[in-house]
């Protein structure tokens, strides 16, 4: 026995990358439903070996459907997602609307699994931010063994972070540099994002953080350890898919390099790659597709008593966002509703 399941935001990016993962991880689907606004309705989708029809998610009744996966902005979410737990329907959202309540639980399966039992206070779960879900899944094992004090991060993040739109900028404005006549102004970015970087990801706030910096700190936090203190500078280069990062963590315990790398060879979702030598680490390109999160250049920071750098990369299109709403999934079957 399954679940009956409803993806919201089908036809967008995450939404369709959360069709092809519950698809790939064969989740326990007895009954699919795909939801879109009015302007995508009758949009033909991608399950598997399956053509899905999507539905009107204005008139969609949630009542007697077990989980409803969240790929849309924060204002259809604060719209429908309520409509949908009131109906006893869990909601998993990927959107930033609900993740600093304090009722609802923010959630990345290989770093805080014990808080899916919180889901009841609201029948909502929250997915963190992409470049946090990726960055946690590394911390977390660290953080158990030497428990991290301060973690100083700098992020290398991709255009699908802010959708279709952005992709298409950074591939018609590198078209534009060859061929004269067919620049292409910023739109989707305040200033040109090919062949360039912009350290400006969401809005400016009175600290002089980004919003995406600000989500970084709050969220490392509420998801491991209140008393970790997190800085952190977030830049969007000209990537396709594929967020990368640069960590460097303090620790109240020495952590020598060789152990750390042990450890993260042996934790949950995490794969090494990490030789001194040409091309023994990995980059955003070769992680595209992949589940895991990817850790290379580990190594001793001298300059502080307990100190180490690592390099982070990950698909930000699936631990950044759909994988982790599925493995949410997951883990509320597994643990709360077993049904499949």
């Amino acid at each position: 026995m399954g679940y009956r399941v409803a993806v919201v935001g089908a036809t967008g990016n995450v939404g369709r990358e959360m069709l092809n993962i519950l698809a790939e991880r064969q989740f326990p689907v007895d009954e699919l439903a795909v939801l879109a606004s009015r302007r995508s309705l009758g949009t033909e989708v991608s399950f598997g070996d399956k053509t899905l029809t999507t539905q009107d998610l204005d008139t969609f009744d949630f009542t007697g459907w077990d989980m409803a996966l969240f790929a849309v902005g924060s204002e259809a979410t604060k719209t429908y997602a309520p409509k949908a737990a009131a109906a006893g329907c869990v909601v998993i959202d990927n959107s930033s609307l609900y993740r600093y309540d304090p009722d609802i639980p923010l959630i990345v399966p290989e770093v805080n699994p014990q808080a899916v039992h919180d889901y009841k206070n609201k029948n909502i779960i929250a997915n963190p931010n992409c470049s946090t879900a990726q960055m946690v899944v590394a911390l977390k094992p660290l953080h158990d063994r030497a428990k991290i004090k301060r973690v100083v991060v700098s992020t290398y993040q991709s255009v699908s972070g802010s959708g279709k739109d952005a992709i298409d900028e950074l591939w018609n404005q590198t078209k534009g540099m060859y061929v004269p006549g067919q620049e292409v102004e910023p739109s989707v970015y305040p200033k040109q994002i090919a062949f360039n970087v912009i350290p400006h990801i969401d809005v400016f706030m009175d600290s002089g953080d980004t919003k995406e910096e600000w989500k970084m700190i709050v969220e490392t936090k509420k998801i491991i350890d209140p008393s970790i203190k997190v800085t952190a500078t977030c830049v969007r280069v000209p990537v396709f898919v594929g967020h990368s990062e640069s960590v460097n963590i303090e620790t109240e315990d020495f952590l020598d390099e060789d152990e750390a790398r042990d450890i993260l060879r042996e934790a949950p979702g995490i794969l090494v790659v990490d030789k001194r030598e040409n091309g023994g680490y990995v980059t955003p390109v070769e992680c595209v597709g992949d589940y895991a999160t990817f850790i290379s250049r580990i190594r001793q920071d001298v300059t502080v008593e307990n100190g180490l750098n690592l390099w982070c990369v990950s698909d930000n299109l699936r631990k950044g966002a759909a994988l982790n709403a599925v493995q949410i999934a997951e883990l509320l079957g597994r643990e709360v509703l077993k049904k499949g």
